[in-house]
C-alpha cells in the first residue's frame, strides 16, 4: 500500500478543537513535524480535514 508523509506546516493556535484533535490523531504535535501514514480514506478524511495546515506527499 502507498505511504504519505504528512508535515505540519501551519500553526495550531487559534484552530478550532477539532482541528487540534484530528492533528493529534494524525501525530502531528508542533511545526515542521512529520509523520508517516499508510494511505486510506481515513486518513485522507482526516488530511481533508486540516489540509490548510499541512503538507502531504505521497512516499
Amino acid at each position: 500500500m502507498a505511504k504519505l508523509i504528512i508535515k505540519q506546516i501551519k500553526s495550531r493556535i487559534n484552530c478550532p478543537h477539532v482541528q487540534k484533535d484530528t492533528l493529534d490523531a494524525l501525530g502531528l504535535h508542533k511545526m515542521n513535524h512529520t509523520v508517516e501514514h499508510e494511505d486510506n480514506p481515513c486518513i485522507r478524511g482526516m488530511i481533508n480535514r486540516v489540509r490548510h495546515l499541512v503538507e502531504v506527499t505521497e512516499a
